[in-house]
């Protein structure tokens, strides 16, 4: 099973003086909300972690949720025998997350991990839902922090977006 989580850092806090309420897009993806995330496999004791304090919790959130959908462009889906590859990228080094689609499982792997280590292997559908939850929570994390996040337009564009999958 997949879980996916974060930390927010203390060493690299949002400035004071931010207006969650009105902040763009590229403030929201990456100026704020700095931490440590993780894709964790529960059955194997796994996971892929950052150990850096900076990276943008919410902006890992949107991209993972964006991968999810570029990974289903194939008209074959689940049946496609043909890999569909996507990145994520961290914007602060050169480090990567790696996801390959095949027959409707993706294999996540890292720059960072041993290349002899296995990948972590989900279902598409498992990722998608487990991502768009985990935009959703971290989002309800967040509003509770700094409660003028819940009336940011870009917000409210990213939820709808992004919907929760049953």
């Amino acid at each position: 099973m997949l879980d996916i989580g974060y930390a927010l850092s203390n060493r690299f806090p949002d400035p004071p003086q931010t207006d969650y309420r009105r902040a763009d897009a590229h403030a929201l993806r990456h100026d704020l909300f700095c931490g440590d995330v993780y894709l964790a496999d529960t059955e194997t004791d796994r996971e892929l972690s950052t150990a850096w304090g900076w990276v943008p919790v919410l902006d890992f959130a949107w991209a993972l949720c964006d991968i999810a959908e570029q990974l289903d462009r194939d008209p074959m889906g689940s049946r496609a025998a043909r890999p569909q590859r996507a990145e994520l990228d961290f914007t602060e080094s050169t480090d990567r997350m790696l996801f390959e689609r095949r027959f409707g499982w993706v294999d996540i792997t890292s720059d960072w991990s041993p290349a002899e280590e296995p990948p972590l292997s989900f279902s598409h559908a498992e990722l998608r839902r487990e991502a768009r939850d985990f935009l959703h929570d971290l989002l309800a994390d967040l509003t509770d922090l700094h409660e003028d996040l819940a009336e940011n337009p870009v917000i409210w564009t990213l939820q709808a977006r992004f919907p929760r999958v049953p």
